[in-house]
């Protein structure tokens, strides 16, 4: 009898756990192959993640609402009918098996008290080692080891904070991003900080949760009060999160879009015909692309004192979904079509309202752009994805009054096809000449953009 781990997938770059938000299948249930299983909900994606091999699902490890590590094995599938549901694993032998149990229940430590604010009887490890590990290089089990990921010992480093003395409420005592920025929110001081700390009028001894507490809104008589989703809050979390990581700068460009409206009104129908709509937004993806590898500092990430210069043009395009945001990436972007682009644009879109986007369609990104103009927005200020370190936002595309100067000097007032481009880079690697370089090569592509392009 070969049973198969069905394990909790990685849905993002920087993302280190996932909520199982509800079973699809019952124990004891057929499943098909690629037939989904479990529905996740991370800061990235809600999606429905399918079972990695046909049989019977034999036991289910992790209940509906839980928030687990990746890699974690969520639930066993039996490729032979027989046995119904089994307690302890056997053999295991399929290729599809992902790196196996150790990333679940084994080693337990007892977890230190989640309210605590001072730290007491930090978790045995060794604690320098806990901040030097390299970013990028360790297997889950490893990191699991450090009681922490790359993306807390990144924020741990900038913050000067010591992981070791934070406790933990992941699995096996481990440190998430929710128990590090909670507990910078919760002011707690750093070594040699609290003498310095003006004694205030009222000496009262301070709640955990202090600073953040504060600032909570109480419901007033009318009100009605709704839990946020997971999406929610994880979305909340990793803005937050964006915004204490990077210098954010946002500048404008107002983009002439008449010429993209006439080869777009030509073409349209032709698009139609082979099953593909055309908008205004693959027009911009399209140039966007050529231009990343142009200005390559607008398609890197940053690696503590590093810069990373990514060789693929991955480009996320955010979706407004009713529960949440998501952000499906085109791989490849700059070595497709225009066509190619509209194409994987409304594939990605009608699959990730449908919940049924793969982990690596929302992995990867190296860069995003958001589209608001739909709603009728004139500009925005957009927060950058993290890890990447720009994103476009996009206004509305309408007719506006344009000042044009003609060929004998006089100046005449028509109307022009406009949108408003905005551009928030990460000021730590891009300076305002490399994001305004980028957008007015951007702007005159678009402005010109090629016959034979279409």
């Amino acid at each position: 009898m070969a049973k198969v781990d069905v394990v909790m997938p990685q849905m993002g770059e920087s993302i280190a756990e996932g909520t199982l938000a509800k079973w699809l299948k019952k124990v004891g249930d057929e499943v098909k192959r690629d037939e989904p299983i479990f529905e996740i909900s991370t800061d990235k994606v809600d999606a429905e993640i399918p079972a990695p091999s046909a049989g019977v699902l034999a036991e289910i490890k992790v209940p509906e609402g839980q928030t687990v590590p990746i890699q974690t094995v969520v639930a066993i599938i039996e490729t032979e009918k027989g046995v119904g549901v089994s307690g302890v694993g056997g053999g295991e032998k399929p290729a599809a098996a992902a790196p196996a149990a150790p990333a679940a229940p084994t080693p337990k430590p007892q977890p230190p008290s989640p309210v605590t604010a001072v730290p007491r009887a930090p978790t045995p490890t060794p604690s320098p080692q806990l901040q030097v590990a390299a970013p990028g290089t360790e297997s889950a089990d490893d990191r699991l080891r450090r009681r922490s990921t790359p993306l807390v010992r990144k924020i741990a480093a900038e913050q000067g904070v010591d992981i070791s003395t934070i406790p933990g409420t992941g699995h096996a005592g481990r440190v998430t991003r929710k128990d590090i920025l909670g507990y910078i929110e919760a002011g707690t001081p750093p070594a040699g900080a609290a003498a310095e700390a003006a004694p205030t009028p009222k000496p009262q001894a301070p709640t955990p949760g202090g600073a953040a507490g504060q600032w909570e809104a109480s419901p007033w008589p009318g009100d009605r009060v709704e839990a946020m989703s997971r999406i929610r809050q994880l979305t909340a979390e990793h803005m937050i999160f964006s915004r204490r990581t990077s210098a954010h700068v946002t500048t404008f460009y107002e983009v002439d879009m008449t010429r993209v409206a006439r080869l777009r009104a030509a073409n349209k129908q032709a698009y139609e015909d082979r099953g593909v709509k055309l908008t205004y937004l693959g027009f911009i993806v399209k140039a966007v692309a050529d231009q990343l590898r142009r200005h390559p500092v607008l398609n890197a990430a940053v690696q503590r004192r590093a810069i990373v210069y990514r060789g693929q043009v991955n480009i996320g395009i955010a979706v407004a979904l009713d529960w949440g945001l998501i952000v499906p990436v085109i791989r490849g972007a700059d070595e497709l079509s225009l066509f190619g682009i509209a194409k994987a644009m409304a594939d990605l879109a009608d699959r990730a309202r449908a919940k049924r986007l793969k982990p690596d369609e929302v992995q990867n990104g190296t860069f995003t752009i958001t589209n608001p103009g739909v709603f009728g927005s004139y500009a925005g200020t957009p927060i950058i994805n993290q890890p990447q370190v720009a994103i476009l936002g996009v206004g509305a595309v309408e007719r506006r009054p344009r000042v044009m100067t003609l060929e004998d000097g006089s100046e005449v007032v028509v109307p022009r096809t406009m949108t408003m481009l905005s551009i928030s880079y990460d000021h730590r690697i891009v300076d305002g000449a490399d994001a305004d370089r980028f957008m007015s090569d951007l702007k005159k592509e678009l402005e010109a953009f090629p016959e034979n392009g279409v």
